[in-house]
């Protein structure tokens, strides 16, 4: 258990914020899978000074979704700090400043990973985040811009400096975005150095693994991103393996209607989203490509349903997989929607 600026956490796992994932009905059933606390998806500053109804629409959620951390990012100090008043009016229980995004459109324009370059700014919004709203900070980060340019521990002494809470760390650079492997070595180096808690973040495929490398390198909360999807068994000590067909078919049904609730002005749209859920659910189960292909394609919630309910499986299934490092960010989901 610890503490970030008076909110209590209990739990050594969390699911790690990803755009077009980490929204309310999926934050719902990780919760209460496992997961310590919940993150939103990334949203501007710029569109919430804007009054964007989409992106207020994302810090939309639920009391049993607590602690709740609303996950920001911009590259205006103004605009961010003003822009968290917004936020803190929804009464998260902690916002989280983005310094992670690779993806170039946001990274490019100072944004995200972008703030690695001038975590002297990254530090003033920090700060002035913390003064406006009264709420606790916290911070994800990378490595640092590249390889050439590792300036992790200054980063994390501008923002300790600048009153954060917490720091939760990819071990990758920019420039790597989500390919090669994450330096746990240098995640445990910033925890031995840090006075705040650390978060690790980083190719963790299961549970055990994300135990072990808490003890090994000292990490205060594990964050699980990728394996996570289609998973929330992995914030258990249960693994997807272990799970039979019915309960995996159960979490599909009840995450669809989730969706169907959050997401009520068009049933098709909710199942448009959900493909992305479903599609990681079913991997390395065994279930029939041709069934598989007609749901993806599916634009009726009931015809979905019906077709799900009618699929023949193996009641277990003991096929495993081994991590795959896709290129996914923090804005691939939402352009597959």
């Amino acid at each position: 258990m610890i503490t970030i600026g008076g909110v209590t956490i209990k739990g050594d796992v969390v699911l790690s914020p990803m755009a077009g994932i980490s929204d309310s009905p999926y934050r719902q059933i990780t919760r209460r899978y496992g997961s310590a606390f919940t993150y939103t998806e990334f949203v501007s500053t710029e569109q919430l000074l804007m009054g964007n109804t989409k992106s207020l629409d994302m810090f939309r959620y639920l009391e049993t979704e607590r602690p709740i951390f609303f996950q920001i990012f911009g590259s205006d100090l103004e605009t961010v700090v003003n822009a968290s008043e917004i936020a803190a009016s929804k009464k998260p229980d902690v916002i989280d400043l983005n310094m992670g995004c690779s993806v170039a459109k946001v990274s490019h324009h100072g944004s995200g990973a972008g703030l690695l370059r001038n975590v002297r700014l990254a530090g003033a919004m920090i700060e002035g985040i913390r003064k406006k709203t009264g709420l606790p900070v916290t911070a994800k980060i990378r490595l640092g811009w590249d390889s050439h340019s590792l300036n992790y521990l200054e980063t994390v002494k501008v923002l300790e400096g600048s009153g954060v809470s917490a720091i939760s760390v990819h071990g990758r650079t920019k420039a790597m975005a989500y390919t090669g492997f994450a330096d746990w070595n240098a995640i445990g180096e910033i925890k031995s150095k840090a006075n705040v808690p650390i978060f690790g973040n980083g190719d963790v495929v299961s549970f055990s693994e994300a135990m072990l490398k808490k003890k090994k390198y000292g990490v205060d909360l594990v964050l699980i991103g990728r394996k996570a999807i289609g998973n929330p068994w992995i914030f258990s000590e249960r693994s997807k393996e272990e799970v039979g067909w019915f309960e995996i078919k159960e979490v599909i049904l009840e995450h669809l209607n989730l969706m169907l609730n959050f997401y009520p002005s068009e049933d098709d749209y909710a199942l448009i989203l959900f493909r992305k859920h479903f599609i990681r659910y079913i991997e390395n189960t065994g279930f029939p490509e041709e069934t598989k292909r007609e749901l993806l394609a599916s634009t009726n919630v009931n015809q979905f349903i019906d077709k799900l309910e009618s699929v023949k499986m193996d009641p277990k299934f003991l096929e495993t997989s081994e991590i795959i490092n896709e290129n996914i960010n923090c804005e691939t989901f939402v352009s597959l929607a």
